[in-house]
């Protein structure tokens, strides 16, 4: 009896992006797994997308269908899809319907159907589409239980894995059968307002840990895509977290020696501050720095790569160069639709890719507005920025803040000190009709920083800070003073825009 159990469960990857990584390699061959959802959640997708890679793996495949759709009909659908191999049909895949043998002879008939096919065809992974249907035909639980019972032997004497395909009448009908299998996997589609985003959630896993909770996915021209939910997959840093005194340069001299040297390298600075101050340009002279020793990503959201060459172009000339030559890419997300886990993974697939040490993420609410429950955003900033910085990677993001004018700012995100490590704030300050640019530090990771406010300028070289705080001091004395006292005579701003 000492080896019971001892041997090590061999897998059945999926193939499916993403979702051989919640399941901590993939399926347990030999297994029997209930995928559910409504209608259109995408239960016949996943389950051909899991046949052609097994197929493309050198293994042979059965799709049984007990429902009225025509093969024909179902493979017009996928074959728009790249994982679609009509070649794999019907040598490596087949399909057949079962529903006939299942009208004539019932659920005994349909158990002899499937034990013969997987013999007579070397069959190791099942899919069985519109198990409801012999749900329904069942005459009662007892019959049920003894089907299911019955796939089961089969796929242990076999090791073939198998699927069956649900449409359960309520999302939380629990049934007989899943206490039963080995797994169930659960897709669904929620609405969101005006849009909807699709989840998968592994409700049961038998034999191995997996990763619980519900998970994005996208049907795409390529098949289903699973994004791991960030919280769980940088649950804990890929690497240790080694700190230390190094200095790295934000892009400008002057607010270098107000950060006590620079950036910590490895940490994460938040630029706060209203529509048009700077915050951009700010991220733009931080890149500029870059080097094929160091390179760069900028992962923006409301600035295409035109409008970001553009604007370099305009006020940081050096960084030209980088984006020409590659040392600094530009990905651009637009803000519509995303998936706030998508976004994550190609940040790091980014940042792995080309061993990124200087990151920009230019609008943190382009990544705010994409996590339909906002309770996620602390965890999911933390468990990213936790990872970008033992891969070592230097990070400024911004945040823009809805106050435009005035010396006080609300932050949108609550406590920030659990999301930044460097926070500065740029902001406006309004004195006899003219906007003046005000910038300061309000924390900076185990260091020495200059905490007074500095006036600055946008110019041709981009962003230009005072030498001291008298000019800041004098533009914030007259404010408060305003309208009984007179302001002190100030220079123009320079240039206007962020």
């Amino acid at each position: 009896m000492s080896g019971i159990g001892t041997d090590k469960l061999e897998r059945v990857p999926s193939g499916i992006p993403g979702l051989d990584t919640i399941l901590n390699g993939g399926f347990l061959k030999g297994g029997l797994y209930i995928v559910q959802g409504a209608p259109g959640a995408g239960k016949t997708t996943l389950a051909n997308q899991i046949c052609f890679h097994h197929t493309a793996s050198g293994g042979r495949a059965l799709y049984a269908t007990l429902l009225a759709e025509y093969h024909a009909r179902m493979l017009q659908h996928l074959g728009g899809m790249s994982f679609f191999d009509g070649s794999q049909i019907p040598d490596r895949l087949s399909y057949i319907s079962g529903l006939n043998i299942l009208r004539q002879n019932g659920l005994r008939g349909l158990l002899d159907l499937v034990r013969r096919e997987i013999t007579t065809r070397s069959v190791s992974v099942l899919v069985i589409d519109g198990f409801t249907t012999a749900q329904h035909a069942a005459p009662d639980d007892q019959a049920l239980n003894e089907f299911v019972h019955g796939l089961q032997g089969i796929a242990m004497a076999t090791d073939c894995t198998m699927f069956l395909l649900n449409s359960p009448r309520k999302s939380d009908e629990v049934t007989p059968e899943h206490t039963m299998v080995d797994g169930i996997i659960e897709l669904s589609d929620q609405l969101f307002d005006w849009s909807t985003e699709r989840s998968l959630q592994v409700v049961k896993f038998r034999g191995s840990r997996c990763m619980r909770g519900e998970h994005s996915f996208e049907i795409t021209d390529s098949g289903i895509v699973v994004y791991p939910r960030i919280e769980s997959l940088l649950a804990k840093p890929s690497r240790p977290d080694h700190s230390g005194t190094e200095k790295v340069s934000s892009g400008v001299d002057r607010l270098d020696a107000m950060l006590g040297g620079g950036l910590p390298a490895a940490s994460t600075t938040m630029v706060m501050g209203p529509s048009g101050v700077g915050k951009t340009t700010l991220g733009l002279q931080f890149l500029s720095r870059c080097s094929e020793a160091e390179p760069g990503l900028l992962f923006g959201f409301y600035e295409t790569p035109t409008r970001i060459r553009a604007k370099a172009g305009e006020v940081c000339q050096p960084l030209r160069g980088l984006l020409d030559s590659g040392v600094v890419e530009v990905l651009w997300q637009p803000p519509t639709d995303g998936l706030l886990d998508a976004y994550g993974d190609q940040l790091m697939h980014a940042v792995r890719r080309r061993g990124v040490r200087r990151l920009f993420i230019d609008g943190l609410g382009g990544v705010q507005d994409a996590a339909k429950e906002p309770r996620r955003m602390r965890h999911y900033l933390n468990a990213l920025m936790n990872e970008l910085r033992v891969q070592g990677v230097t990070t400024i993001y911004t945040l823009e803040v809805a106050d435009i004018v005035g010396p006080n700012i609300r932050a949108p995100l609550g406590d920030l000190s659990s999301l930044a490590e460097n926070l500065v704030l740029l902001r406006y300050i309004e004195l006899r009709s003219r906007l003046y640019r005000l910038i300061s530090i309000l924390k900076v990771r185990d260091a020495d920083f200059d905490p007074l406010l500095h006036q600055f300028v946008l110019t041709d070289n981009g962003l230009a800070i005072e030498g001291t705080n008298a000019t800041a001091e004098g533009i914030m004395a007259g404010f408060s003073r305003w309208p009984d006292g007179s302001p002190p005579d100030m220079p123009p701003q320079s240039r206007n825009g962020g």
